[in-house]
């Protein structure tokens, strides 16, 4: 017979799909995140957890008792091998569980031996009295520390008496919270039953809301579809200029210089020809006049030096060898470089402007424009297929759509919610028998506390009777009313005590016995989940059966699906899928098939076929003026004879320190007309080389460095720029009649990331029915919730009451003996002891005495 809660497990499977893991074809790249949002989930109010409160002190010294009493291990084996034979094998297994009952069985032992023998010793007791034995003779030896053994004997009643009502509350407290523990029940029960309709009316929602969340997908396929161009026709144009892109760049990539920079580079070129041209003019001309200033300045020192102040017999012989020196000196105030035999860079500079009219830039940018256009080139040529795929979606949509209506989903939920409405409705007929039974548990524990309350009641009268009429000047036949009224009232609670002890210490025992191994057999168990595996155990409820739950709900008993596992995952409020390993009973695969649901739309999108051969990288224009570029003439000049004629210098010797040195020459000589004469030499070559060797070294060193930039240009521009052309024609080809395999690669990419987007969808579904969809927590909490009744309602709390009770009625005979031997100091006596005052010795008063 299939259960209501099994046909509830079976639609969720019919409803929900299989969550086994599909083969996929290919291996899908990690597309965009889709965010499907979050699975709509009721709130269980159902909280399995039980604080007991302050009366958990007493249950955590119950726990401890009952772990002292019985430390061994919980009998996995012994257990399971009992219920593998029913019990029959205890004969040869006594001895197991004696060993591990032998704590209770002591026990046991001793409270059985207590009842038997209480009563027994209270008879001999009475009867031992009735023959003025046992201390029921009426007599009282007198002795000097009678009044220290008085108190000291009405001290230790008197804490006795404690630990007896101690032990009261703690019993009559157990008994009081099991009372109202009891109230709660219905609340737990009520809070689980709504917690299942909450779990069967959310199940419907969750999986309607999981279809619907197929629109997310769908939406972000159209959307892709719709921006093809960028997206498909974007990453074919970025492939594209991975490896267009550098011969592009080698077009203007002169010597090093960028592709942004590459106009700047040829008009640096043009530039330097136009400062070569410039400088040459300039040094040309300078020359000349130079040369023609400095031999004015020669003839004009040497008709100075003709002076006759510096080779008359007169002159002073420094002067004239000052005179002679100047003269040898003058051979050396002349020209150096010679500027006029360069040829100049008209022709070169004359090719450099017509390459620099055509604008490379604008044609390099026409090349990269058509490679750009790419993403138009895709959307023209893609336009039929989209309109197909985008067909396709809807029919898709309607196929995952439709698996919820071929299965009986909302029938099953509604069997489901009219089985727990009769499951409440049986429940709620018990609470009134509940109720009674918990009243006359609650009436017989009650009388049980009254027993002992009544002795306890007696002594404490007792003890204040006696303590309140004692007149240590009285003697024991003179005694007052109070005194031995007192004296009475303990030896009632002693007679009281012999009645109830036993009775009292039988029912401890049994309770002892039922509740003690109740939560070392079933309470802790539980908690280390011990009791799990005695039920998981193999072959244990069924011999054909490995685990009795899929053996008896599927009829395969080799699928890993255990008690624990069950309760493990609800516990962690995981989907009721996962937790019923469901996936493994029923092959629905064709709702959940990544292949079936897009195998037109891969079809659709392995038939793209896209042409770029009318992409054109670099128009002959652009070609032509490259070639113009490398056949400027460059390497025709001859940088040689430049820098030569550079390096040589505008004249022989500086023209600035042979000034200087004429002039401190000048000065050693006598003042007169020669040195005044000389003086103005100076001053004129100082202005010769300030006015025209300046600027003529100024316009050697532009030469220089436009010479030096010309020659590293030159040095490997036919080369680079045949480079420059060959990558490109390598480019072109690859884009006119080798980019097949590219564009192939990338549509390949595309459809896996539209194609992933369902995955992720399917993979969604799959994991919200292994977490959110029927959230099973509602099962385990009705487990945790029996437990909770079970142990922390029933077990704790009469374990405390045998406990609270158990120890009062233990402590019941240390009472006894102390009421009765208290009984003597207060209760009036028939005789005394007297004492003769000469030979002080004691004699019994009146007829007794003589007699």
């Amino acid at each position: 017979m299939w259960t209501p809660g099994t046909l509830l497990l079976l639609s969720l499977l019919c409803a929900s799909g299989e969550l086994q893991q599909e083969t996929e074809p290919r291996r899908l790249p990690p597309p965009g995140k889709l965010d499907f949002g979050y699975v709509p989930a009721g709130v269980y109010e159902t909280l399995a957890h039980y604080e007991p409160g302050p009366i958990g002190i007493l249950f955590q010294l119950v726990h401890a008792f009952l772990h002292a009493v019985q430390p061994n291990v919980f009998p996995h084996d012994l257990i399971v091998k009992l219920a593998k034979d029913k019990f029959g094998a205890i004969q040869t297994e006594y001895q197991k569980a004696i060993y591990y009952e032998i704590g209770f069985v002591i026990c046991a032992a001793v409270g059985l031996l207590f009842a038997v023998l209480m009563p027994i010793v209270g008879l001999f007791f009475c009867m031992c009295r009735c023959c003025d034995n046992c201390g029921g003779e009426m007599h009282q030896r007198q002795r000097k520390n009678a009044d220290c053994r008085r108190g000291l004997l009405g001290t230790l009643l008197f804490s006795t008496s404690l630990v007896i009502t101690i032990g009261v509350l703690c019993a009559y407290a157990a008994n009081q919270n099991l009372s109202s523990q009891v109230k709660n029940i219905r609340r737990l029960v009520n809070s689980n039953m709504r917690d299942l309709h909450t779990f069967a009316n959310d199940t419907s929602m969750q999986i309607d809301y999981l279809i619907s969340q197929y629109a997310t997908a769908k939406n972000k396929v159209i959307y892709d579809l719709d921006n093809i161009g960028p997206l498909l026709g974007g990453r074919i144009h970025e492939q594209l200029d991975k490896e267009v892109h550098p011969a592009l760049d080698q077009v203007l990539n002169m010597a090093g210089v960028k592709i942004q920079r590459a106009i700047k580079a040829m008009r640096e070129t043009k530039e330097a020809l136009e400062n070569v041209s410039a400088s040459l003019v300039v040094l040309q001309e300078g020359v000349g006049k130079l040369d023609f200033n400095l031999s004015q300045v020669r003839s004009r020192i040497n008709r100075t030096l003709n002076d006759p102040g510096c080779h008359d017999e007169e002159s002073d012989a420094t002067t004239a060898q000052l005179c002679h020196n100047i003269r040898q000196s003058l051979s050396q105030l002349q020209i150096s470089a010679n500027f006029t035999r360069l040829p100049d860079v008209n022709p070169q500079l004359e090719k450099m402007n017509d390459v620099v009219k055509t604008d490379l830039s604008a044609v390099v940018q026409r090349g990269f424009s058509s490679l750009n256009d790419t993403p138009h080139m895709v959307i023209d040529q893609t336009t039929s297929v989209v309109s197909s795929v985008r067909n396709l979606m809807d029919g898709i949509g309607n196929n995952i759509s439709s698996f919820s209506k071929a299965f009986p989903v909302q029938t099953c939920l509604s069997n489901f919610t009219i089985f727990i409405n009769h499951v409440h409705a049986k429940i709620e007929d018990y609470y009134p028998e509940i109720d009674k039974m918990d009243f006359y548990r609650w009436i017989g524990c009650i009388a049980l506390c009254c027993m002992v309350v009544l002795v306890l009641a007696f002594n404490y009268l007792g003890l204040l009777c006696g303590t309140l009429g004692y007149d240590k000047h009285a003697s024991p036949t003179t005694r007052g009313c109070v005194s031995n009224t007192g004296g009475t009232l303990l030896m009632a609670g002693v007679g009281f005590s012999f009645i109830f002890s036993w009775v009292l210490m039988g029912v401890v025992t049994a309770i002892f016995l039922a509740g003690g191994n109740m939560e070392k057999l079933i309470c802790e168990p539980f908690h280390t989940k011990e009791l799990f595996k005695v039920v998981d155990t193999p072959y244990l409820i069924n011999p054909e059966w490995k685990n009795f739950i899929p053996g008896y709900m599927y009829n395969d008993s080799n699928l890993e699906l255990t008690a624990e596992s069950l309760y493990s995952t609800c516990k962690k409020n995981k989907g009721i899928y996962s937790a019923m390993r469901l996936d493994k009973v029923f092959n629905i695969s064709s709702f959940l098939n990544t292949t079936l649901f897009t195998k037109d739309v891969v079809s659709q999108l392995d038939s793209v076929k896209i042409d770029l051969r009318g992409i054109t990288l670099l128009e002959a224009e652009g070609k032509q003026n490259l070639q113009d570029f490398s056949v400027a003439g460059l390497s025709e000049i001859n940088y040689a004879d430049y820098l030569e004629e550079v390096n040589k210098g505008v004249t022989a010797v500086d023209v600035l320190s042979f000034a200087k040195e004429l002039e401190s020459q000048t000065d050693l000589m006598p003042r007169g007309p020669l040195q005044t004469a000389l003086k103005g030499h100076v001053s004129t070559l100082r202005q010769i080389h300030r006015q025209q060797i300046v600027p003529m070294e100024q316009a050697m060193s532009a030469l220089n460095q436009s010479m030096r930039f010309l020659e590293r240009t030159a040095s490997d521009l036919p080369n680079k720029i045949i480079a420059v052309l060959d990558a490109i024609e390598a480019a072109q080809y690859l884009i006119s009649q080798n980019a097949t395999l590219l564009i192939n690669q990338e549509t390949r990419k595309y459809t896996a990331t539209i194609i992933g987007y369902f995955h992720q969808y399917i993979e969604w579904v799959k994991t919200s029915l292994a977490l959110e969809v029927a959230q099973c927590k509602p099962f385990s909490n009705i487990l945790d919730t029996v437990e909770i009744m079970t142990c922390s309602f029933l077990v704790d709390s009469m374990n405390t009451f045998w406990m609270g009770l158990g120890c009062s009625t233990l402590f019941l005979l240390p009472s006894v003996i102390l009421a009765v031997k208290l009984a003597k100091y207060y209760r009036r006596m028939d005789t005394e002891d007297v004492y003769d005052d000469i030979e002080t010795i004691p004699m019994k008063n009146a007829l007794d005495n003589w007699n």
